[in-house]
Protein backbone atom coordinates (compact mmCIF):
# COMPACT_ATOMS: atom_id res chain seq x y z
CA UNK A 1 0.00 0.00 0.00
CA UNK A 2 1.58 3.30 -1.29
CA UNK A 3 1.50 6.48 0.68
CA UNK A 4 -1.33 7.94 -1.46
CA UNK A 5 -3.57 4.86 -0.75
CA UNK A 6 -2.71 5.18 3.30
CA UNK A 7 -3.82 8.80 3.12
CA UNK A 8 -7.04 7.44 1.36
CA UNK A 9 -7.36 4.61 4.03
CA UNK A 10 -6.67 7.07 6.64
CA UNK A 11 -9.51 10.17 5.26
CA UNK A 12 -12.51 7.40 4.68
CA UNK A 13 -11.79 5.79 8.26
CA UNK A 14 -11.87 8.69 10.00
CA UNK A 15 -14.82 10.25 8.29
CA UNK A 16 -16.84 6.80 9.06
CA UNK A 17 -15.79 7.13 12.56
CA UNK A 18 -16.98 10.91 13.12
CA UNK A 19 -20.42 9.53 11.70
CA UNK A 20 -20.81 7.26 14.16
CA UNK A 21 -19.28 9.14 17.01
CA UNK A 22 -20.92 12.83 16.23
CA UNK A 23 -23.83 12.05 14.11
CA UNK A 24 -26.46 12.83 16.62
CA UNK A 25 -29.45 11.64 13.88
CA UNK A 26 -27.97 8.51 13.60
CA UNK A 27 -30.88 5.90 13.52
CA UNK A 28 -31.47 2.63 16.23
CA UNK A 29 -32.39 0.83 13.29
CA UNK A 30 -31.90 0.27 9.52
CA UNK A 31 -33.41 -1.85 6.66
CA UNK A 32 -31.00 -4.36 4.74
CA UNK A 33 -31.93 -7.51 2.42
CA UNK A 34 -35.53 -6.61 2.60
CA UNK A 35 -35.34 -7.08 6.88
CA UNK A 36 -35.07 -4.52 9.90
CA UNK A 37 -32.37 -4.74 12.14
CA UNK A 38 -31.77 -2.88 15.59
CA UNK A 39 -28.32 -0.79 15.56
CA UNK A 40 -27.08 -0.35 19.19
CA UNK A 41 -24.64 2.83 20.10
CA UNK A 42 -21.14 1.91 19.20
CA UNK A 43 -21.99 -0.56 16.92
CA UNK A 44 -20.16 -0.26 13.52
CA UNK A 45 -23.32 0.51 11.18
CA UNK A 46 -24.11 -1.36 7.86
CA UNK A 47 -26.30 1.42 6.22
CA UNK A 48 -23.34 3.80 5.88
CA UNK A 49 -21.56 1.68 3.24
CA UNK A 50 -22.25 -1.09 1.09
CA UNK A 51 -19.25 -3.72 2.50
CA UNK A 52 -21.80 -5.44 4.64
CA UNK A 53 -23.99 -5.76 1.72
CA UNK A 54 -21.51 -7.39 -0.39
CA UNK A 55 -19.74 -9.48 1.60
CA UNK A 56 -22.72 -11.06 3.10
CA UNK A 57 -24.68 -11.73 -0.21
CA UNK A 58 -20.95 -13.04 -1.61
CA UNK A 59 -20.03 -15.40 1.04
CA UNK A 60 -20.23 -19.47 0.40
CA UNK A 61 -22.41 -20.49 3.05
CA UNK A 62 -22.20 -24.13 4.24
CA UNK A 63 -25.81 -25.57 4.02
CA UNK A 64 -25.73 -27.92 6.94
CA UNK A 65 -21.88 -26.61 8.32
CA UNK A 66 -20.69 -24.53 10.61
CA UNK A 67 -20.08 -21.00 10.50
CA UNK A 68 -17.63 -18.49 12.67
CA UNK A 69 -18.01 -14.96 12.00
CA UNK A 70 -15.32 -12.67 13.54
CA UNK A 71 -16.47 -9.12 13.56
CA UNK A 72 -19.96 -9.80 13.50
CA UNK A 73 -20.79 -6.34 14.65
CA UNK A 74 -24.81 -5.85 14.25
CA UNK A 75 -25.06 -9.60 12.91
CA UNK A 76 -26.31 -9.09 9.90
CA UNK A 77 -23.95 -11.85 8.34
CA UNK A 78 -24.26 -14.25 11.12
CA UNK A 79 -27.91 -13.91 10.80
CA UNK A 80 -28.17 -14.39 6.98
CA UNK A 81 -25.52 -17.10 7.41
CA UNK A 82 -28.08 -19.01 9.96
CA UNK A 83 -30.95 -18.36 7.62
CA UNK A 84 -29.08 -19.41 4.40
CA UNK A 85 -28.89 -23.06 6.22
CA UNK A 86 -26.07 -23.01 8.27
CA UNK A 87 -26.31 -25.64 11.25
CA UNK A 88 -24.57 -23.31 13.85
CA UNK A 89 -23.17 -19.95 13.66
CA UNK A 90 -20.55 -18.40 15.69
CA UNK A 91 -20.07 -14.72 16.12
CA UNK A 92 -17.13 -13.26 18.03
CA UNK A 93 -16.71 -10.07 18.55
CA UNK A 94 -14.31 -7.19 20.61
CA UNK A 95 -17.31 -4.95 21.35
CA UNK A 96 -19.83 -6.05 23.88
CA UNK A 97 -22.44 -3.66 22.51
CA UNK A 98 -21.57 -5.39 19.34
CA UNK A 99 -22.01 -9.12 20.81
CA UNK A 100 -25.19 -7.83 22.26
CA UNK A 101 -26.47 -6.47 19.02
CA UNK A 102 -26.15 -10.00 17.29
CA UNK A 103 -27.91 -11.52 19.80
CA UNK A 104 -30.55 -9.25 20.00
CA UNK A 105 -31.37 -9.24 15.88
CA UNK A 106 -31.33 -12.74 15.71
CA UNK A 107 -34.09 -12.78 18.21
CA UNK A 108 -35.40 -10.56 15.75
CA UNK A 109 -35.27 -12.73 12.91
CA UNK A 110 -36.09 -16.39 14.75
CA UNK A 111 -32.43 -17.47 14.75
CA UNK A 112 -31.27 -17.36 18.14
CA UNK A 113 -31.35 -21.14 18.41
CA UNK A 114 -28.60 -20.97 16.01
CA UNK A 115 -26.70 -18.05 16.33
CA UNK A 116 -24.47 -17.70 19.31
CA UNK A 117 -22.88 -14.88 20.10
CA UNK A 118 -19.63 -14.00 22.22
CA UNK A 119 -17.27 -11.39 23.67
CA UNK A 120 -13.63 -11.60 23.00
CA UNK A 121 -10.64 -11.01 21.23
CA UNK A 122 -10.48 -13.42 17.81
CA UNK A 123 -10.25 -16.85 18.62
CA UNK A 124 -10.19 -16.21 22.50
CA UNK A 125 -13.62 -17.37 23.61
CA UNK A 126 -13.64 -20.72 21.84
CA UNK A 127 -13.48 -24.26 23.06
CA UNK A 128 -10.41 -25.36 21.87
CA UNK A 129 -12.02 -28.78 19.97
CA UNK A 130 -14.29 -26.19 18.08
CA UNK A 131 -13.58 -26.37 14.38
CA UNK A 132 -15.39 -25.01 11.53
CA UNK A 133 -16.30 -25.30 7.49
CA UNK A 134 -16.28 -21.19 7.22
CA UNK A 135 -14.45 -19.15 8.70
CA UNK A 136 -14.77 -15.43 7.63
CA UNK A 137 -14.13 -11.75 9.04
CA UNK A 138 -14.91 -8.29 7.91
CA UNK A 139 -11.55 -6.97 8.48
CA UNK A 140 -10.60 -3.34 10.23
CA UNK A 141 -7.85 -3.35 6.96
CA UNK A 142 -6.81 0.17 7.91
CA UNK A 143 -3.16 -0.10 9.35
CA UNK A 144 -1.98 1.75 12.25
CA UNK A 145 1.35 2.46 14.22
CA UNK A 146 2.49 -0.61 16.45
CA UNK A 147 2.31 1.92 19.42
CA UNK A 148 -0.95 3.49 18.26
CA UNK A 149 -3.56 2.49 21.11
CA UNK A 150 -7.77 1.61 19.67
CA UNK A 151 -9.10 4.09 22.67
CA UNK A 152 -12.76 2.48 22.49
CA UNK A 153 -14.64 -0.45 21.38
CA UNK A 154 -15.50 1.37 17.90
CA UNK A 155 -11.71 1.62 16.98
CA UNK A 156 -11.72 -2.24 16.80
CA UNK A 157 -14.08 -1.92 13.47
CA UNK A 158 -11.68 0.53 11.65
CA UNK A 159 -7.92 0.10 12.90
CA UNK A 160 -5.31 -2.36 13.38
CA UNK A 161 -2.57 -1.01 15.19
CA UNK A 162 0.74 -2.79 13.47
CA UNK A 163 -1.53 -5.01 11.89
CA UNK A 164 -0.95 -7.61 14.53
CA UNK A 165 -4.92 -8.48 15.00
CA UNK A 166 -4.23 -9.42 11.35
CA UNK A 167 -1.08 -11.90 12.45
CA UNK A 168 -2.94 -13.76 15.01
CA UNK A 169 -6.16 -14.10 12.81
CA UNK A 170 -3.94 -15.77 10.00
CA UNK A 171 -1.41 -17.55 11.97
CA UNK A 172 -4.79 -19.00 14.30
CA UNK A 173 -7.41 -19.80 11.99
CA UNK A 174 -5.95 -22.35 9.47
CA UNK A 175 -5.97 -24.61 12.98
CA UNK A 176 -9.80 -23.88 13.53
CA UNK A 177 -11.19 -24.99 10.29
CA UNK A 178 -12.68 -28.36 9.66
CA UNK A 179 -11.92 -30.67 6.83
CA UNK A 180 -12.11 -28.85 3.88
CA UNK A 181 -12.83 -26.01 5.76
CA UNK A 182 -12.53 -22.14 3.62
CA UNK A 183 -11.12 -19.41 5.56
CA UNK A 184 -11.92 -15.78 3.87
CA UNK A 185 -11.33 -12.28 4.22
CA UNK A 186 -13.18 -9.16 3.58
CA UNK A 187 -10.46 -6.60 2.50
CA UNK A 188 -10.05 -3.30 0.21
CA UNK A 189 -7.79 -2.08 -2.30
CA UNK A 190 -6.74 0.75 0.53
CA UNK A 191 -5.99 -2.06 3.12
CA UNK A 192 -2.44 -2.95 3.81
CA UNK A 193 -2.30 -5.00 0.99
CA UNK A 194 1.99 -5.14 1.26
CA UNK A 195 1.45 -6.22 5.37
CA UNK A 196 -1.13 -8.63 3.97
CA UNK A 197 1.06 -10.19 1.56
CA UNK A 198 3.91 -10.31 4.05
CA UNK A 199 2.32 -11.96 6.54
CA UNK A 200 1.00 -14.60 4.40
CA UNK A 201 4.18 -15.52 2.93
CA UNK A 202 5.96 -16.11 6.69
CA UNK A 203 2.94 -17.97 7.27
CA UNK A 204 2.55 -20.27 3.97
CA UNK A 205 -0.61 -18.54 2.63
CA UNK A 206 -1.98 -18.11 -0.61
CA UNK A 207 -3.77 -15.33 -1.44
CA UNK A 208 -6.71 -15.59 -3.96
CA UNK A 209 -9.24 -13.00 -4.97
CA UNK A 210 -12.64 -14.30 -5.35
CA UNK A 211 -15.39 -10.90 -6.06
CA UNK A 212 -14.38 -7.39 -6.20
CA UNK A 213 -16.81 -4.69 -6.63
CA UNK A 214 -15.62 -1.01 -7.35
CA UNK A 215 -17.24 1.88 -5.37
CA UNK A 216 -17.65 5.10 -7.09
CA UNK A 217 -17.42 7.66 -4.15
CA UNK A 218 -15.80 10.63 -3.20
CA UNK A 219 -12.30 8.77 -3.23
CA UNK A 220 -12.98 5.95 -5.08
CA UNK A 221 -12.52 2.20 -2.96
CA UNK A 222 -12.37 -1.23 -4.07
CA UNK A 223 -14.02 -4.21 -1.93
CA UNK A 224 -12.33 -7.57 -1.95
CA UNK A 225 -13.46 -10.97 -1.05
CA UNK A 226 -10.15 -13.17 -0.14
CA UNK A 227 -9.61 -16.83 0.11
CA UNK A 228 -6.50 -17.54 1.84
CA UNK A 229 -5.13 -21.18 2.04
CA UNK A 230 -1.98 -23.16 2.07
CA UNK A 231 0.54 -23.36 0.21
Amino acid sequence: MDDFDQRRAHRRSEELFRYHTEDLDRPDSFVLFDKEWVLLDGVFSPAVTPATRLFTSWLPYPAGGRFLEIGPGAGVTAVTAAVSGCASVTAVDISRAAVENTRRNAELHGVAGIVRARHGDLFEPLEESERFDLIFWNSNFVETAPDAVNETELHHAFYDPGFLAHRRFLAEAPGRLAEGGRLLLGFSDIGSWKSLRRLCSELGLVIDVLRTERLDLDDPVELQLLELRPR
